[in-house]
């Protein structure tokens, strides 16, 4: 924890905040670089780098913002971070992919039947517990009073919830995997048959791990592991200058931080995703801007808040928890819904989607800003 290094002002920390943003970017860049780069060379295999190591990597601005506010004593601003990501992700990060999109997007239907309802149980019962079946007592880190608290019992069990799902994903995905490679080894047989009977020859297979190779830095493990160092360097101290902005600014506007998680810090971090879905999205990928987009709802309920809770229990006004959670299920739920509608997303669906954003918005400056 370093000392309070931005001024208590409310234009110096909002350039502060700007420019936090900008190195917790690049630095995640280098931090995805590097761990991805580093599991490829140890030759760790592609489906943990897909869906563990890089998902942990892309949210880590959320997860450092996050863990260093409740280390530094303001749990309050990382369930805002998280549940405004959500939001924002759901409703600004995959709105603006859609709007740019050449066309409306395919969904994949075997998505929204199991990542999509996993993420809104998993969105109801973090609420539940933030609350109405919150546990009591010292042992759970909590005080009691006014506040809701999600406190460590809370928060490990959110995190244990997250590995049953990653080792579910990775099974799943395992399988999967045999399956088509043993169709593809079908399909390779007979054409080498049928090339043989006509005198030709197959060709080798490509290494599948081409697509990947493309996507690291060149280098051994010594350099991928600087990259990474880089990257956890840079996300640790721009996350730092953000919590101290967020309780500058928290304070001079007279609002509680988890307001200023929910809206200005929630925005920052959630930049990789709005980044990567604009660009998945202008190609067309829709399961993969869909795919991220879900994939980082569930870290964020389940490893951000837990992990987050575990560090140090967060409590918070009853009547923040009374408004963020209930927009985060409603945008979630919306989302959800617009994707399974004809199994596309349609430019309108986009501005549907903005629309709420740009109205959750407007509703949280005036009730915790200006009211």
């Amino acid at each position: 924890m370093l000392p309070q290094l931005v001024p208590h002002s409310v234009p110096l920390a909002a350039a502060v905040i700007v420019g936090a943003f900008f190195i917790l970017t690049y630095s995640a860049n280098f931090l995805v670089d590097g761990a991805v780069g580093v599991a490829f060379k140890l030759r760790i295999s592609k489906i943990v780098i897909g869906i563990v190591l890089v998902g942990f990597a892309t949210t880590s601005p959320e997860l450092a913002v996050s863990l260093l506010a409740a280390i530094n004593g303001k749990p309050e601003i990382a369930l805002g971070n998280a549940v405004g990501s959500v939001i924002v992700d759901d409703a600004l990060a995959l709105a603006l992919g859609i709007i740019v999109a050449p066309v409306a997007l395919k969904v994949d239907s075997r998505v929204l039947r199991t990542t999509g309802l996993f993420l809104i149980a998993v969105a109801v019962a973090s609420f539940l517990l933030a609350g109405p079946i919150a546990v009591p007592g010292r042992l759970n880190g909590c005080s009691g009073g006014a506040t809701a608290c999600v406190g460590r019992i809370e928060g490990f069990a959110l995190i244990a919830t997250y590995f049953v799902y990653i080792g579910f994903v990775v099974r799943h995905e395992r399988r999967t995997r045999r399956a088509a490679d043993s169709a593809d080894s079908a399909d390779s047989a007979a054409a080498v048959a049928d090339g043989a009977s006509a005198g030709g020859g197959a060709a080798p297979a490509a290494d599948e791990s081409n697509g990947l190779a493309e996507h690291v830095r060149p280098g051994g493990v010594a350099v991928q592991l600087g990259w990474l160092g880089v990257g956890v360097l840079g996300v640790i101290i721009a996350s730092e200058f953000l919590v101290q902005s967020a309780e500058v600014l928290a304070e001079e506007a007279g609002a509680s931080p988890a307001i200023i998680g929910l809206t200005v810090i929630a925005i920052g971090t959630s930049l990789p995703e709005i980044a990567t879905n604009i660009a998945a999205s202008r190609r067309g990928h829709g399961d993969l801007a869909l795919g991220n987009i879900l994939g980082a709802d569930i870290l964020n309920i389940l490893w951000i808040i837990g992990a987050s809770a575990m560090a140090n229990p967060i409590q918070v006004e009853r009547e923040v928890v009374g408004f963020s959670f209930p927009w985060m299920l409603g945008v979630v739920a919306l989302m959800l819904l617009l994707a399974r509608h004809r199994h596309r997303l349609d430019r309108w669906k986009g501005w549907v989607l903005a629309s709420v954003y740009v109205v959750y918005l407007a509703l949280t400056v005036y009730l915790f800003f200006i009211v």
